[in-house]
């Protein structure tokens, strides 16, 4: 049985684990093999899939992570959303995924489709993904259940204080684990751990971490999730914009600076964003310390 997300980050274990997306070509596919070829050996406890917006890869997301498990022996752990189901259709996807020999979930409550401004859940849905790790913890007991914190606040919350109490509500109906939102200041992270565990927030907090390989693509994702790119970091991003080489560098240079603080401050583990590629995770990992089983 490939172990759960509490064994990973059960007693003094240290947990990695990498997040990938479904292609959606053949040659995506296998660039991602390739890519997770290159990231196996370093042992990984579990990789992530996610799930597209309105549950557009649903199957395919299960079919990833089952393949994944038979081909490096590592945990795989299935994204899930409550987009574009009922509770009737969100429980045959968890026997779907069940049944295949997925045991963690990363329940979320998803992002609104293109095109739709706003999350509405759909008739005999649900609308908060405290109700999903309800569901799950209701009826797959063992399952291994990740939620999303964000560092910087959800960019729908009122305030930090108020998707803080929200996160306390997905741990209490049974989240093994918080895994953030990606962001570049650490101070923003430690603020954020403080705060749950002053809220009363008592499972692992576990940074995600997501290296900059190309500013273009990372201004676009942080202005989705609303994570903030330090000033100084992003102006020496911007004068080398012409220099793709010199981004990566930069870009793996200052997450090699955030992971060496966030293993110093004591953190759960590392969840790398690693966007379908493996050349700068891998150069994080060895800075890190972290050896290539071959």
């Amino acid at each position: 049985m490939p172990q759960r997300i509490k064994d990973v980050y059960g007693g003094s274990s240290w947990g990695l684990s990498i997040e990938i997306f479904p292609p959606k070509t053949p040659q995506g596919d296998s660039a991602l093999f390739e890519t997770l070829d290159r990231l196996a050996v370093y042992q990984p406890d579990f990789v992530s899939c996610t799930y597209g917006a309105g549950g557009t890869t649903s199957k395919r997301t299960v079919e990833l992570c089952v393949e994944i498990q038979k081909r490096y022996k590592i945990a795989s752990t299935a994204h899930f959303t409550c987009m574009g189901g009922t509770r009737e259709e969100l429980l045959n996807w968890l026997n779907f995924a069940s049944e295949s020999g997925i045991g963690n979930i990363m329940a979320l409550r998803g992002d609104p489709p293109q095109g739709q401004a706003s999350f509405e859940p759909v008739a005999g849905g649900f609308r908060y993904a405290h109700e999903l790790v309800s569901l799950i913890r209701e009826t797959f007991a063992d399952n291994g259940i990740g939620v999303a914190g964000y560092p910087e606040k959800h960019p729908e919350a009122e305030s930090l204080e108020i998707d803080i109490t929200r996160l306390r509500e997905k741990v209490d109906k049974g989240a093994d684990a918080v895994f953030t939102q990606l962001f570049f200041g650490n101070d923003s992270f430690y603020k954020f751990r403080d705060a749950c565990g002053q809220a009363g927030i008592n499972v692992p907090i576990v940074p995600g971490i997501m290296p900059i390989t190309e500013f273009a693509r990372i201004k676009r994702i942080t202005a989705m999730c609303g994570a903030l790119i330090p000033q100084e970091l992003a102006s020496r991003l911007e004068a080398v914009q012409d220099d793709p080489d010199a981004q990566f560098e930069i870009g793996v240079e200052h997450a090699i600076k955030q992971c060496r603080e966030l293993v110093d401050a004591g953190v759960p583990g590392i969840h790398f964003y690693a966007l379908n590629r493996s050349q700068a995770c891998e150069r994080i990992l060895e800075a890190m310390g972290r050896t290539a089983v071959l």
